[in-house]
Order: C-alpha cells, then structure tokens, then sequence
C-alpha cells in the first residue's frame, strides 16, 4: 500500500534551520507531483510548498518564499523541505503529500490523494 513517512522535525530556536524528509512508497513517485502541508493549533492545514513529478515546477505560500526550498529525489523517492530563517511562526504539524492524478502540483489539499502521519516542527522564542 501507498506510505508516505515523513522524518526530520523537532525543536529549533528562532532563526534556525530544520531539513524535513519524506520517503514514499507503495506508488509510482517520479509520475507524482508532492507536497508539504503544516497545521498549527487551532488553526485550518495550510499550503506550505509543492514540486511537479520531474521536479521543475515548485510553489510556495509567501510567508515561506526565500526561507523554505522543497525538492525532491526521484532515485531515491524522496522529497525534502529544507527550512532556513525559521520562526514561532513555522511551528505546527508539517504533512507530505502525494498527488496520484498530477504531475504538477495544486496548492490545494484537497487535491492530493495520499498523507504522511506528520512530524512536529516547534520554533522557540
């Protein structure tokens, strides 16, 4: 069956770096556009970024531009979330997802078929 495991989360101070990885399996993961979701307390899950299959086409919400690069490694079916400049703000439950009907991504989570269990990602003061 279809598994999306993502790893890498903890706790950072403010400013810090955090890498996420997500190791997938069960599906055809270089057909599939990828991505990366967060939910903080009380709050809706939100677009964090998303990469099509080949890995050239990328979007992120703008509260990550220029501090958060999504990439993905199609040998080894992984794709990564790397986070630079963090802050309190970033803290929540990040989620990989996968989309089995597109190459290129949504921003949508709604149009994505398949979801990790979630790492925590806690930004201190």
């Amino acid at each position: 069956q279809v598994q999306l495991v993502e790893s890498g989360g903890g706790l950072v101070q403010a400013g810090g770096s955090l890498r996420l990885s997500c190791a997938a399996s069960g599906l055809t993961f270089s057909q599939l556009a990828m991505g990366w979701f967060r939910q903080a307390p009380g709050k809706e899950r939100e677009f964090v970024a998303s990469i099509s299959a080949w890995g050239g086409v990328t979007y992120y919400t703008d509260s990550v531009k220029g501090r958060f690069t999504i990439s993905r490694d199609n040998a080894k079916n992984t794709v990564a979330l790397q986070m630079n400049a963090m802050s309190p703000e970033d803290t929540a439950v990040y989620y990989c997802a996968a989309d089995q009907f597109r190459r290129i991504p949504t921003k949508l989570a709604g149009g994505y078929t398949n979801w990790g269990q979630g790492t925590q990602v806690t930004v201190s003061s």
